[in-house]
Order: C-alpha cells, then sequence, then structure tokens
C-alpha cells in the first residue's frame, strides 16, 4: 500500500455518505462546505490558524490505490460505484481560507471548500485532524510567546506525544515566534531550525560531572549550553565556567524553584566572571510560569509537554459543516444550517473581513454572504485551490510574519493571559440564519 496516500485518513461515515449519496444521486450536486469554531477553548482571547501548509500537501495525496480499494471491499465499506469514485478521485474544485499564521474568532470561517458534495465530504476528516491539532499548539504557543516578552523558546515537547505530531507541533509553535525546535524531523520537512546539546543521561554516564562538561566542551566548543542540574547547581557552575572559561555560553537548569535557581545562578556566574553566559530553564514550563519568571535573570525557554498538549486545550474544537448545496430545479446554491439545540450552524457560503479602528486596531470580526470590498477592514480569505491546483502555498516563513502582524492589530487585552472573551466580536451580516 502507498503509505503516503492520505485517502484512508478517513472515518468510515464519510464513504458510507458518498456510496448512499452516489446512489440516491445527489453525490455531484454542488456543495459549499465551511470550517469554523464554536467557541474559543475557555478563557482564551483568540485562537491561530495553523496546518493550511500540511493540509495542500495532504490534498494532493489524496488517493485510494488498489490496496486501499482492496480493503475498502473486503471489509464491505465499498460497493462497485463508490470503488469507480474512489479509484479516480482527484479534488477538482475550489478551497479558500484563512491565511496561516493569522488569528480567527469564533464563528470565522477558517476554511471553506466547494466542490461536489462526494469530493468535498471525504475532506472532513482529514482536514479536522489537521486543523484541530495544529491549530491547538499554534494557540498555545502564541500565548507562550507573548509571556515570554521577546525571550527565546525551545519547542522541546517530541517525547510527549506522537511521533508525527511532535513533527506537526514543531512547526505549528514556529509559526508563532518559538525560535527553535529540538525535533530534526521538523528541521528535514519543513526548515524549523534545529538545536540540542545533552541530557542527564549524558552527565550520568561519566565517572564524574566534569568529564562530562568537558567531554561536550571538546566537542561543541565554549559556546555550547551545560546542564547543570544533575548534582548539585553551584558546584556544576564552577566547574562549567573553570572549564569552558567567562565565554560558555549558556547553562540549562530543568528542575527545583526556577525562580530562585536562576537568580542564584546569575549571581555565581557573575561573580565568576561569566556574565555574558546565559541562563536557559526547562521543567513542565507553560506560559503561566513564563510569564511569573518575567523579572528573573533568564534568558531563555524550553518548553515540551505544555507545548504539544495546547496547554490543556489539545484541540481547537473546529467543526465542518455543510453550509450550501445546489438545488435539483436550477443548479443555484441553496444555504442550508443545522437546528441541533446547541450545535446549530449559520447557513449560506461566506466572506470575512476583519475591521479596524482608526488607529489601525481591530474591532471587529464581519462574516458577510457578499465578498466584502469595503475599506477600514482586512478581507481575511485568501485563495488557497482553485480547481483542483493548489495555489496558495507559501513559506513557513510568511506564516510566520503574518502571525506577528494579525497579532499587534488586536486590541490589547488580547494578549492578556488571564481568562476573558474573546478580543473582538464576531459579527454576522444580514443575520445569518
Amino acid at each position: 500500500m502507498d503509505e503516503t496516500a492520505t485517502g484512508l485518513l478517513t472515518d468510515h461515515y464519510e464513504l458510507t455518505m458518498v456510496r448512499a449519496a452516489l446512489r440516491s444521486g445527489a453525490a455531484h450536486r454542488r456543495a459549499v462546505f465551511e470550517m469554523f469554531a464554536r467557541h474559543l477553548p475557555s478563557g482564551r482571547r483568540y485562537g491561530v490558524v495553523a496546518g493550511t501548509g500540511r493540509l495542500l500537501d495532504a490534498l494532493e495525496k489524496f488517493r485510494f490505490g488498489e490496496e486501499a480499494l482492496a480493503f475498502l471491499d473486503a471489509a464491505h465499506i465499498a460497493d462497485p460505484a463508490l470503488t469507480e469514485f474512489l479509484r479516480s478521485y482527484r479534488f477538482s474544485g475550489n478551497i479558500w481560507g484563512y491565511a496561516e499564521g493569522d488569528c480567527y474568532f469564533p464563528g470565522s470561517p477558517i476554511l471553506v471548500v466547494e466542490s461536489t458534495f462526494a469530493e468535498a465530504v471525504v475532506l472532513e476528516t482529514l482536514a479536522l485532524s489537521i486543523f484541530n491539532h495544529d491549530c491547538a499548539i499554534a494557540s498555545a504557543a502564541s500565548r507562550m510567546v507573548t509571556a515570554a516578552a521577546g525571550r527565546p523558546l525551545v519547542e522541546m515537547g517530541s517525547r510527549r506525544t506522537h511521533e508525527r505530531s511532535a513533527v506537526a507541533a514543531a512547526r505549528a509553535a514556529y509559526i508563532t515566534g518559538f525560535t527553535t525546535t529540538s525535533n530534526l524531523r521538523a528541521g528535514y520537512e519543513y526548515g524549523v531550525p534545529t538545536t540540542g546539546t545533552s541530557a542527564h543521561a549524558f552527565t550520568l554516564l561519566h565517572d564524574d560531572e566534569q568529564l562530562a562538561f568537558k567531554a561536550q566542551l571538546d566537542t561543541l566548543g565554549p559556546g555550547t549550553t551545560l546542564l547543570v542540574d544533575t548534582y548539585d547547581v553551584p558546584a556544576a557552575i564552577d566547574s562549567a565556567v573553570r572549564l569552558a572559561g567567562p565565554g560558555l555560553g549558556a547553562i540549562r537548569i530543568d528542575s527545583g524553584d526556577l525562580a530562585q535557581v536562576a537568580r542564584q545562578a546569575r549571581a555565581q556566574l557573575d561573580s565568576l566572571g561569566a556574565d555574558k553566559t546565559r541562563i536557559i530553564l526547562t521543567g513542565d514550563l507553560d506560559e503561566y510560569l513564563i510569564a511569573a519568571l518575567a523579572a528573573e535573570p533568564v534568558d531563555g525557554y524550553g518548553v515540551g509537554t505544555s507545548l504539544v498538549t495546547g496547554s490543556g486545550a489539545p484541540t481547537a474544537a473546529l467543526v465542518y459543516k455543510l453550509v450550501a448545496r445546489a438545488t435539483d430545479e436550477d443548479g443555484r446554491l441553496l444555504p442550508v444550517a443545522k437546528r441541533s439545540v446547541g450545535k446549530p450552524s449559520k447557513g449560506g457560503r461566506k466572506w470575512a473581513v476583519r475591521r479596524k479602528d482608526d488607529d489601525g486596531s481591530a474591532t471587529q470580526e464581519l462574516v458577510t454572504e457578499t465578498e466584502p470590498r469595503e475599506s477600514g477592514g482586512r478581507p481575511l480569505l485568501t485563495e488557497l485551490v482553485r480547481g483542483g491546483e493548489v495555489v496558495g502555498r507559501e513559506p513557513l516563513t510568511a506564516a510566520r510574519a503574518r502571525h506577528r502582524a494579525a497579532l499587534a492589530e488586536l486590541p490589547g487585552h488580547a494578549r492578556q493571559l488571564s481568562r476573558g472573551y474573546p478580543a473582538i466580536p464576531t459579527v454576522f451580516e444580514p443575520d445569518l440564519d
């Protein structure tokens, strides 16, 4: 089986719907699906779009080879009509979406998929699995970057999540401002800068700490980062500076009362003439702990578990809903919407603009039925796929720059870590049903 194909990265019920729609004759009706969040994680002020580039890559590989089709046949999932449809599947529609790195709010039409029902519905699971993960990680990472207030952040959560999720998490974190990752695959696939020195195991391997430090210094030079909390931090700092000299690049502290230990380490380093040696803190950090360390003599942070789990919100709670479909009579698009209690949707293909005041600060997310032409706002939907061809691919650095700009245009309270409501309201005009 082609392990690069993404067709089977879907739920059984997607194919059940296509199979039945092929029988009813509705499978090839023109349809519009929309991905949006009904709400943000409790207390969050904004979300961050991430995963667009990964979806475009996966879309180009969305195929059903003969082995996959044989599996579906043996499992009695596909009948001959469905098998033929899947064998020739190539997405031929259009996709619009918020550009990667932009911010979003409840109701924002993050992704709009226009195609036939059959072509579009089978992408639901793929789109949601990518965006729900990547948006959750990016949204948490953005808060961490804000809390770090310019101090560099290293993504180091690979050992705390699924091996492929780790790569995606490193990519999402980099979009929002993390400087490096420990994950080499993220460096290889996406060009995210990588970094890494040693763990406690390296120190424990040697007969004493000084031998471990000397080996690392001989290999990487005095600019390296030495881990100093395996045994006794003050003794380790003494040894580190004595072996490396005052030009020692950095020390890493991974345990204890990080604020107190950082203050003591800074004073000791300065007394030894290593006043330029940086102090890097790691060890179960999240945005709140990073913010609490703002006044301490810290030069950077490494974040793992909290980052790759979305800091308590491991999914962005995005949904993918049919909002319009062609009628039988004349083929025009008819808005459709759920009426479910607690889970309603708003019908119709939508456009969005971020309105701003005279000072350039965002005031609302305006969602409309027609493409906005007004001034005083920023159109949010960009063309990603046209006639089945990807047209919206861009370098990761563009998404990184976009996030900085998008966050800067939000009102100041958007960057507060305290619990609150979305930073700007989402306004639907007209009041869409």
